[in-house]
């Protein structure tokens, strides 16, 4: 680490071995004044460097303990989107995404006034699954209106990009600047249990709607994720620079 090290680096540093699987789900974290003596830093700044993990699901308290790592959940996609800006990758360590469908659907009463489309307009769809660690995380289908798919035919295509939405921005020339994520709870459909191993016979699924739009004010993807046990609900507003 170099001199001065700030909390974003040290939270960088934990959340690398976390999604790398080096701190596994339970173990328990570095305490505070470990962490000040490892980087040299005041324990305002491990505090605050904790508070982000915290905030991003990555790490839970536990009473009598101390900060443990939690189990496996998705991203948010504040954290994809600096991850890509940091990496140039949208998936952590240990993570895969796995193409179930790719093709065209006439935008439903859930897409459509998302995308400001009419109802049954033909839009481009990708769903895939994501795991971590082996372990399914989350079901996702993404819709594109045809100006994304016009500059980004790869999406057209059953291989991940690893990055669908950073591409589509940047070929578009207008960054992603903000996020509407709206949440719900239902019941899974068979297809969702089966993907994501659920075995129970009602089982209740979060479901988080995602609406991405462009610096421009253009829509660039209005995704559908499902995850299903206990998960975290987090909300970004901003998806360019300042303090995560």
């Amino acid at each position: 680490m170099p001199e001065n090290t700030g909390y974003a680096e040290i939270a960088s540093y934990y959340r690398q071995q976390i999604q790398d699987g080096s701190l596994k789900p339970g173990e328990t974290m570095p305490s505070l004044r470990q962490v000040c003596d490892r980087f040299g830093v005041a324990q305002t700044t491990a505090n605050r460097a904790y508070r982000a993990l915290k905030m991003e699901g990555l790490t839970l308290p536990k009473p009598g303990v101390g900060t443990v790592v939690a189990g496996p959940i998705s991203n948010n996609i504040a954290s994809r989107v600096a991850l890509h800006a940091a990496t140039g990758k949208a998936l952590g360590g240990g993570e895969t995404s796995q193409i179930l469908e790719v093709g065209t659907t006439g935008a439903d009463e859930l897409v459509a006034p998302r995308l400001d489309v009419a109802p049954g307009t033909p839009v481009h769809v990708r769903r895939r699954l994501v795991s971590r660690g082996g372990v399914p995380v989350h079901l996702s289908s993404s819709y594109y209106p045809a100006y994304v798919i016009g500059v980004t035919p790869e999406l057209m295509e059953p291989v991940s990009t690893g990055a669908s939405r950073e591409l589509a921005a940047e070929r578009l020339g207008s960054p992603q600047a903000r996020v509407l994520e709206e949440v719900t709870s239902r019941f899974a459909l068979e297809s969702e249990k089966a993907a994501l191993g659920l075995t129970a016979g009602d089982v209740i699924v979060t479901q988080v709607v995602r609406t991405v739009v462009l610096e421009d004010g253009r829509i660039v993807e209005v995704a559908v994720k499902v995850a299903g046990g206990s998960t975290i609900l987090r909300w970004s507003t901003s998806l360019q620079g300042g303090s995560r």
